[in-house]
């Protein structure tokens, strides 16, 4: 247990948020009970309303459970000097501060997320499954585990390389140098997703001829959008819910429909789902989200490397000697507040689109088929329609959907 000052404010910081985040979650649980609002009253039945009830009280218990032992296993790997303990089974391998830094992140990352599978495998098999919702088979499940540490450890890996090299060549300017790699990482993945990650879990295929496409080209063609790439990816083997994506920009933009979202919604309110996925690129929010990632990435950046030679900010965790990876996990925690906040902002610009977006599908296209598509998808997703409004504020990037349907009525 370390004793400097930084230590006790990592352990206050994380019982704050722990506290807020129950709290959020009790007074958003408290409104499961309250009356639907009219304009709602058409998305449930009595039968499917008390499902919907059931899945929300089930979900919270287990994010109640999940979050308890999350917070309590943090605080006493604190206490106890955890990662001074990997930080030393790291040392005994090699004095490269590169690959102490590797060995340090991969066993942290591997061990947190094997502690966590349970969890995460009782969601999907328990839960999900009991309420319909899951598709998944344990194969799938452990494959999708494997395939994701083995992208952590690829890309995040040669990135972390490159910042601790950064470092030791540049010193406090590292931050410049790893500015610009992770401005281009974000670029590919932005261009290239559905080309590069998206294949790695599920299957795209080019939607087929039909009335659909017609009716999607017809939409595109009339608002001006150059569409050449309509996809239909199989989130059925998952999960019965349904989600549209837009992806890249210029050349490489792309439609992806999942095949749950086409088996659950006539075409035209396809299409109106379309329309407001176009209405996010025509009113620039792809661009605005990308440069204001990159931007808020630079400014973290820089504050890390302010702190980043402080001896006191990597012995706050409890390690003996200094390190760049202790300070980034312990300017990880000491910036959350700051991170909270840009997040605050960022979800309330988002809900700001997320009206303009509705907005142009209303008048590029139509407002009904949007209604009833949001009240179907709602539906099908057991959604929460009654939503507490500090836990909207708080975590919400989406408006509610009785505010949705209230703006497009308008």
């Amino acid at each position: 247990m370390s004793n400097q000052p930084l230590f006790y404010i990592i352990i206050g910081i994380l019982s704050i948020q722990f506290f807020t985040e129950t709290i959020l979650d009790y007074l958003n649980a408290k409104n499961y009970h309250k009356p639907v609002p009219e304009e709602l009253n058409d998305v449930f039945d009595t039968e499917e309303y008390l499902k919907s009830q059931d899945y929300k009280k089930t979900n919270y218990r287990f994010a109640l459970t999940t979050s308890t032992f999350s917070f309590t296993l943090t605080l006493l790997f604190l206490i106890f000097g955890g990662f001074g303990w990997v930080d030393q089974i790291a040392r005994s391998y090699t004095d490269n501060n590169i690959v102490i830094a590797l060995i340090f992140f991969g066993i942290i990352m591997i061990g947190s997320d094997i502690i966590t599978t349970p969890f995460s495998y009782y969601s999907t098999f328990v839960i999900e499954e009991k309420f319909g919702f899951n598709k998944s088979t344990t194969k799938l499940f452990f494959m999708d585990k494997l395939k994701g540490w083995l992208m952590t450890t690829i890309l995040g890996g040669i990135i972390l390389t490159l910042i601790i090299w950064f470092f030791n060549w540049a010193n406090s300017n590292f931050w410049i140098y790893t500015w610009a790699v992770i401005a281009v990482v974000s670029l590919l993945i932005n261009l290239f997703y559905s080309k590069l990650i998206v294949p790695l879990f599920n299957k795209q295929t080019p939607l087929s001829d039909g009335t659909l496409k017609n009716k999607i080209e017809s939409y595109a063609q009339k608002v001006g959008f150059e569409l050449k790439n309509i996809f239909v990816i199989d989130g059925s083997k998952r999960s019965t819910k349904a989600n549209a994506y837009f992806s890249g920009f210029g050349k490489e933009k792309r439609v992806t429909l999942y095949d749950t979202l086409i088996n659950d919604l006539e075409e035209d309110e396809i299409v109106a789902v379309l329309a407001h996925e176009v209405g996010h690129y025509k009113r620039k929010h792809i661009i605005f989200n990308l440069i204001s990632s990159i931007l808020l990435t630079g400014f973290t950046l820089f504050i890390l490397s302010l702190f980043i030679n402080t001896p006191e900010v990597s012995l706050a965790i409890g390690v003996s000697k200094p390190s760049f990876h202790a300070a980034l996990i312990s300017f990880g925690i000491l910036y959350s507040p700051i991170s909270e906040f840009t997040g605050l902002i960022m979800n309330y610009i988002s809900r700001k689109f997320e009206y303009q977006a509705d907005d142009y599908a209303k008048n590029t296209f139509a407002a009904m088929p949007l209604i009833t598509s949001l009240k179907k998808l709602s539906k099908n997703s057991l959604s929460n329609l009654t939503p507490h409004p500090a836990y909207v504020f708080m975590h919400y990037s989406h408006p509610p959907l009785i505010a949705r349907i209230k703006n497009l009525k308008a």
